[in-house]
């Protein structure tokens, strides 16, 4: 009887820690800290996506000198293995060759596919800083519901004209998620912000669409 009742106790007070203290296992997590979610030599921390599994993503994504070379093509995307909320999400990012198409998928949830609902943080060569609605997501910009339930992508166009730099050259992308709300920032740039958002936590993103480009110096940390 004494070992079943340790057995018992053992098996609450580990409940118990489950659900108050694994919440990166459980549920969205809130980082504490800085967190590098890019470690410069392999994709520990990530899931690779392509649709097509007779393709091979390490022939879409790999490593080259400490940043992720992505080829662009098939559309897909790596994402993280944990969800995340409330945090400042740091990426930069440059075009290999001519500019081209990809994103930062943020809140990310539901079955993996292109592309799954989220909100999109716009890279397109010209257009980062717009935001994408992706799968009938929802976003109040300027005092506007930008929700359209008779559209499954409504792209919010950014404020500010592009201030990308030139291709080869490193970009960065500063990003914002508090509750409901998610600020954008371009090369220091306010270039968008919603409130309302109808997705608040999930996976982050980056998206494999177009063309050659490389992601690198990818963290989030608390926000002020």
């Amino acid at each position: 009887m004494r070992l079943i009742r340790n057995v018992l106790i053992g098996l609450t007070v580990l409940l118990a820690l489950v659900l108050t203290g694994c919440q990166g296992l459980f549920g969205p997590v809130t980082p504490g800290a800085k967190t590098v979610l890019f470690n410069g030599r392999d994709f520990t921390g990530w899931e690779l996506f392509i649709p097509d599994e007779n393709i091979n993503v390490h022939d879409v994504w790999s490593v080259r000198d400490g940043a992720v070379y992505c080829t662009g093509k098939p559309n897909g995307y790596m994402r993280t293995e944990r969800e995340f909320k409330d945090y400042h999400l740091h990426v930069e990012w440059r075009w290999v060759a001519e500019p081209a198409n990809s994103g930062v998928l943020l809140h990310c949830s539901g079955p993996e596919k292109v592309w799954p609902r989220c909100i999109e943080a716009q890279l397109k060569s010209g257009n980062a800083g717009d935001f994408v609605l992706i799968d009938w997501t929802g976003l109040t910009v300027d005092g506007r519901d930008r929700h359209d339930p008779d559209r499954q992508y409504v792209i919010v166009p950014k404020k500010q004209k592009s201030n990308e730099t030139e291709p080869g050259q490193w970009n960065s992308y500063d990003i914002y998620c508090d509750k409901a709300a998610i600020s954008l920032y371009v090369n220091g740039v306010l270039q968008n912000e919603g409130t309302d958002a109808t997705e608040t936590h999930g996976w982050i993103c980056l998206q494999s669409e177009g063309g050659p480009i490389e992601f690198r110096n990818i963290y989030i940390e608390p926000l002020d």
